[in-house]
């Protein structure tokens, strides 16, 4: 397969090129919500998100048929540096958790009948320490880009993007800090688990990162190059890769949401097809939802990753769009008052 960039240039192209929305199927299926059989505004904001469906999808009266859960793995080189409660080891045994069929995304996939695919990003060469260099060459960052925009299906109707990757909060609240400003103890969280000397040291690996790539400030994909990881470059691609494909997208927790940040920071707007499918009890992802505008679909206090919370949230997307497109409307049901 010919892969859809070859440079930061080329991807950061394919962000301004992103299609808009389908105002005339959102504003059909305005029309559609306004005639159901029931008060107005009574679904709260069930009739919202049916709305924001539609228009992505061109269609006033869709369902979700095809949808997809793909989980992205890498491994970190700043995990040397003690930021997690678990080995390195653990992606790839997670990886193969995964492959088979064992892990909690898996059971909540099915659960929401969704496809499942698994892309492991050369976990047997971490990224580099972003202490130390920047974790990861342009060549390398273009390629989990890549990587990530192949993995979706051009045919699926909504995308949930996971991730596993030990030492990925660490990433993550590099990320937001290059991002949004602020210092490492601003957005570190406990991840796996870490102690209160963890968590520390976790502070202090980010803000030695953010002290050497001052560059990461003020270019958000160099942001992701020098301090991100290949999972969570996969997952940015895959988010262009949805939009360019009209497909709807739900963000996950921090990790995710982290990523996700990149291309709206590098093209306002980038994110409008996604939905913050939960809120994490990771951190500070509260605190990025808000810098994105995304209000979560649920608050559960999850804390997993691998797509968990976005893909428990196909089903509060499934049950808009069951009464979006399934409801009579009050011509059809001989109802009086429409």
């Amino acid at each position: 397969m010919t892969a859809p960039f070859a440079t930061l240039a080329e991807f950061r192209q394919r962000l301004a090129d992103a299609p808009p929305p389908d105002m005339r199927a959102a504003e059909d299926a305005g029309a559609r919500n306004a005639q159901l059989t029931k008060p107005p505004g009574a679904l709260g904001r069930l009739e919202e998100v049916a709305i924001w469906y539609a228009s992505w999808r061109g269609d006033p009266r869709p369902r979700i048929e095809r949808p997809q859960v793909v989980v992205f793995a890498g491994n970190h080189g700043v995990t040397a540096r003690g930021v997690s409660a678990f080995p390195a080891e653990v992606t790839a045994q997670m990886v193969g958790n995964f492959r088979a069929g064992g892990a909690a995304i898996n059971q909540l996939a099915q659960a929401a009948g969704a496809r499942m695919d698994v892309v492991a990003l050369d976990l047997d060469r971490p990224t580099a320490d972003f202490t130390e260099e920047p974790a990861m060459s342009e060549d390398e960052v273009v390629a989990a880009l890549a990587a990530g925009w192949q993995a979706v299906d051009p045919e699926a109707d909504l995308l949930v993007a996971g991730e596993m990757g030990i030492g990925n909060t660490t990433s993550a609240a590099a990320l937001a800090a290059a991002l949004f400003g602020g210092a490492g103890g601003d957005w570190v969280g406990r991840g796996t688990g870490v102690d209160d000397a963890g968590l520390a040291r976790k502070a202090a690996v980010v803000d030695e990162g953010l002290a050497l790539h001052p560059q990461a400030k003020d270019d958000p994909l160099e942001a992701l190059r020098r301090l991100g990881g290949r999972e969570l470059a996969a997952m940015a691609g895959a988010l262009a890769a949805a939009r360019a494909h009209r497909i709807p997208a739900l963000l996950d927790g921090f990790i995710c949401t982290a990523a996700a940040a990149v291309l709206e920071k590098a093209s306002p707007g980038a994110l409008d097809h996604c939905l913050a499918g939960h809120l994490s009890a990771e951190g500070a992802h509260g605190r990025l939802l808000q810098a994105l505008g995304k209000a979560p679909l649920l608050d559960l206090g999850l804390r997993l990753g691998e797509g968990s919370g976005a893909a428990l949230a196909m089903q509060v997307l499934k049950g808009a769009l069951a009464c979006h497109s399934g409801m009579s409307t009050f011509a059809e049901a001989g109802v009086s008052g429409g």
